[in-house]
């Protein structure tokens, strides 16, 4: 009797053990199910799609608030590999207009990157195309289309300065955790200096798909969906008439114009030639494009203006007469003599009368003037040794920012060259090298290398009587009454605003005068400050030079143009120089007959 109730006790315990049991597990598969959402979810992945939502980059606008890029609708067809199933290969490559090669190539690709996840199968598919694939999509599972947009260029300048847009590489995508693979990114010009403004935020959008592959409808009616938000406009410091006037001047010649805003460091146009179409960087086309671009002899993307550099030539004596002004070895009134082309170290580029006071040697472009003046500079007994004196003097030319880089928005620069001391120590021996040895530097010539960029914004210094703010390409970005300034603070050169005088007198002089090297384009109601410059080239034809700004008093632009094998700084830099300070200022031109030849001249026939 006791042996019976013991097994009666036992067989109580096991079945409410098994009745816990089941309690537990029906109440765990109630909670997975009904309330915890995240394992519907995960159950439902094969039949939502995931597509994400991408912004439009912000739009560009050049200073006077004219679109110069804007975006177009594009589309991607994307695949998930491990959904893919018996379909008319031959059909779908058939619309695309691929072959059966590139569809294999692509699965692969695709299901290399994850067989469970969405990728690029093909790539800025066109609206012709997806017109028609929409209609059939059904017939492909594991394929479907998603949107996003494109770069358009309304007019076909600035290419270097506004760049391009392209797809991720795999550093880009180790260095930030926003892109994705297929995502695109600024490569170049302002789309890669403005990136993280301009981009925007992805969004997202959930779907539920059927067995053939059509969306019936957003998931939890859109509760899971997050929405794209569009990107910062930018606002450049461009002037876009004046960008596309200057291109139009340097077509069929090699080199560069850089304009410049002297009282805010605003570039106002920045020119490089020769360039290219910006739409040819956009969409399909853009990897066969750049290779063309990339393996043509003219260098179409080499950007001239921020990367060649140049001996400056006799724009540079500016410089040389501000350094012997400030260091008292002369003054305004300081004569020297000149013997022409029998001048000697240096002989002159030509005969003019003699002796030339400072405002005359500017006048002149006396090249013996300023070897005199260098060697006053250098050979000052106040300093010890050559050495010393010649890194006061570097350091005087550093302060116009000759020979190094600005680090603002423009991201492809070069910094020149102004030797240290010790390279011609090195060089000739340490203690040995005097006056001298480096005589060509007085007239800008020898290891004296110097950018564009830079050369317009020395011209702004002068033309600001001591002062410059550095060059930069984005007056503002943001949206609507959020919109934040680029505002650069002042720097000083070395040289006191009371030695300006006299040099922005000579350069006056460049156009007014009757002897001036530039008076052929003098225009009677714009008063102009102007230096040519003709800067040896060991390669052939010698470049053509010239620095300006205008007007004299309260100037609105300086600028620097440099040809390539042009010849002397008045054949093309100096009538180029005055077309586009007159366009810039008048809008209109007063001896229109120089700007017909330079239309017509072509230096690069044949390439």
């Amino acid at each position: 009797m006791i042996k019976h109730r013991t097994y009666e006790s036992r067989k109580l315990v096991i079945i409410g053990v098994v009745v816990l049991i089941g309690i537990i597990f029906i109440a765990r598969l109630f909670f997975v199910q009904i309330v915890e959402k995240r394992y519907i979810l995960s159950a439902a992945n094969n039949v939502l799609r995931y597509v994400t939502r991408y912004p439009a980059r912000g739009l560009i606008y050049d200073r006077n608030n004219k679109l110069m890029v804007y975006n177009e609708a594009a589309y991607d067809l994307m695949v998930v590999p491990k959904q893919v199933k018996q379909i008319d290969t031959v059909e779908l490559c058939s619309l695309l207009g691929i072959d059966i090669e590139a569809f294999i190539r692509n699965i692969e690709r695709a299901r290399k990157y994850s067989p469970y996840k969405a990728s690029i199968f093909e790539e800025q598919i066109s609206k012709e195309q997806y017109g028609y694939l929409e209609e059939k999509l059904y017939k492909y599972p594991g394929f479907f289309v998603q949107s996003r947009t494109l770069r358009k260029y309304p007019a076909k300048i600035a290419a270097h300065v506004l760049g391009y847009v392209g797809e991720v590489n795999p550093n880009e995508l180790e260095n930030d955790s926003y892109y994705a693979l297929g995502d695109y990114i600024g490569k170049s010009g302002v789309e890669k200096a403005y990136e993280p403004e301009i981009r925007g935020e992805k969004g997202l959008r959930i779907t539920m798909v059927d067995v053939f592959n059509r969306e019936k409808g957003k998931y939890m009616d859109g509760r899971y969906d997050t929405a794209a938000v569009s990107g910062n406009d930018l606002y450049l410091t461009i002037d876009s008439d004046l960008q596309a006037y200057g291109e139009l001047l340097m077509q069929n010649k090699k080199g560069s114009i850089v304009a410049i805003e002297p009282a805010t460091g605003e570039i106002l146009a920045l020119i490089t030639s020769p360039s290219y179409d910006p739409n040819l960087l956009i969409g399909r086309i853009r990897s066969k494009n750049y290779t063309l671009l990339y393996n043509d002899t003219l260098m179409p993307l080499f950007n001239r203006a921020l990367l060649a550099m140049y001996p400056p030539g006799s724009t540079f004596k500016m410089i040389m007469a501000l350094i012997g002004l400030q260091e008292g070895v002369i003054s305004q009134r300081t004569e020297f003599p000149c013997s022409g082309l029998k001048s000697a170290p240096i002989k002159c580029s030509h005969d003019h009368y003699s002796p030339l006071d400072l405002i005359e040697s500017i006048e002149q472009s006396c090249n013996p003037y300023y070897w005199n003046v260098f060697k006053s500079i250098i050979d000052n007994p106040k300093y010890k040794s050559t050495q010393e004196a010649y890194q006061a003097w570097r350091s005087y030319v550093l302060s116009f920012n000759v020979g190094e880089t600005f680090n603002t928005d423009l991201l492809t620069e070069r910094g020149g060259n102004v030797p240290l001391p010790e390279y011609y120590d090195k060089y000739f021996g340490k203690n040995v090298w005097r006056t001298m040895t480096i005589r060509s530097l007085s007239i800008g010539q020898g290891e004296l290398l110097s950018t564009p960029l830079q050369l317009a914004n020395f011209t702004a210094a002068i033309a600001n009587r001591g002062y410059y703010s550095d060059p930069h390409i984005v007056k503002a970005y943001g949206k609507g009454d959020n919109v934040s300034y680029n505002q650069l603070e002042k720097k000083r050169t070395l040289v006191d605003s009371i030695f300006f005088g006299p040099v922005v007198e000579g350069m006056r002089r460049v156009y007014a005068s009757d002897h001036g090297t530039a008076r052929w384009y003098r225009n009677d109601t714009l008063p102009m400050c102007g230096k040519t410059g003709t800067v040896q080239n060991p390669h052939g034809e010698n470049h053509s030079v010239f620095v300006a700004f205008a007007p004299v008093e309260n100037p609105k632009i300086a600028i620097s143009v440099i040809v390539e094998n042009g010849g002397y700084g008045s054949t093309f830099g100096a009538p180029i120089a005055t077309l586009m300070m007159e366009k810039y200022l008048l809008g209109e031109f007063e001896k229109p007959w120089f700007e017909k030849k330079i239309l017509e001249t072509n230096l690069i026939s044949g390439n």
